[in-house]
């Protein structure tokens, strides 16, 4: 049976599709965003993180237990040699402070149909269900695929949030079983998309025109982040592309907040040192407004 590997299950969502719905977060994704909000979900993976401030002084109980010496002290808490570490969770387990977590398991198909299955009635009570996100749940096509045909047995409502940076292949393999598509789309200029993303943003644009085209149920969902992509020329841009574009259910515009901020540091990885921040209030009514007013429904957040 074909498995995956994933780093969280949110039950009571509600921000990722219609109704209550479980989120599964699949490991693994293509993108860098500088301003990343779940950089646990870059690798494909398992990942140890550290949360220092609730590591204990004078405990040092991991760097006991771990039978790779991986872990040493480092003034009032520890380090990782992620080199050494196998990710055996032996520090995990004996951390009574939860400082440390091992990120992402593999699972199979029917453990996760098993958590789904638990929230089945908020889903048939709130017109919910399930939402994948990540990283880039495509990434993982092959367990994505079988688990979204077990779901839909249910009568249960798929999501997908995407950044759409797949091969089209790919999302046709799921496209005629999923029920909405949440498309991520992040800057439209491809020179200044490949700056802070590290990819082309074309292959995302076709991918979206072609999903579009076929007929598929999508919301597309920009992340605004100061003097990034909410400069005028930058709206007009996402305003021209869109209006190209036929029957867009809607545009969520996401409001860029620095939660992505702390995990980095958890995961002990290096960041970007450019500091990102969120638009003001007045400014994002004032991007919502363009683009009601050039004829989309549109709304903050979700």
């Amino acid at each position: 049976m074909a498995k995956g590997t994933i780093f969280d299950i949110k039950r009571y969502a509600i921000h990722d599709g219609p109704g209550i719905r479980t989120t599964v977060f699949l490991k693994g994704c293509s993108l860098r965003c500088q301003w990343c909000q779940n950089p646990e979900g870059q690798e494909t993976y398992p990942e140890i993180i550290l949360r220092s401030s609730r590591c204990a002084t004078e405990c040092h109980e991991c760097v006991s237990v771990c039978p790779l010496e991986a872990i040493s002290k480092y003034g009032n808490s520890i380090e990782i040699d992620k080199a050494r570490c196998n990710l055996c969770r032996e520090c995990e387990e004996v951390c009574v402070y939860e400082a440390l977590e091992v990120v992402g398991r593999e699972v199979a198909v029917q453990e996760v149909m098993e958590e789904i299955e638990k929230d089945k009635i908020f889903f048939d009570e709130s017109g919910g269900g399930i939402t994948f996100s990540g990283g880039e749940p495509l990434m993982q096509v092959d367990f994505l695929e079988p688990l979204i045909k077990e779901i839909k047995k249910k009568n249960i409502h798929v999501t997908l949030d995407t950044s759409g940076y797949v091969s089209f292949e790919d999302l046709e393999r799921i496209s005629d079983k999923v029920d909405l598509f949440l498309y991520d789309l992040k800057i439209m200029d491809d020179a200044k998309h490949k700056k802070y993303t590290g990819v082309s943003n074309k292959l995302i644009l076709e991918n979206l025109r072609n999903l579009i085209e076929q007929g598929n149920s999508v919301v597309v969902r920009i992340p605004l982040i100061s003097g990034i992509n909410d400069d005028d020329q930058s709206i007009h841009m996402f305003v021209d592309f869109l209006q190209s574009l036929k029957n867009i259910k809607q545009i969520n515009l996401l409001s860029y907040h620095r939660g992505g901020r702390e995990k980095y540091k958890r995961l002990r990885r290096e960041k970007s040192q450019k500091t990102f921040h969120s638009p003001s209030d007045e400014r994002i009514e004032e991007v919502k407004k363009v683009f009601a007013d050039s004829g989309f429904s549109v709304k903050t957040g979700g």
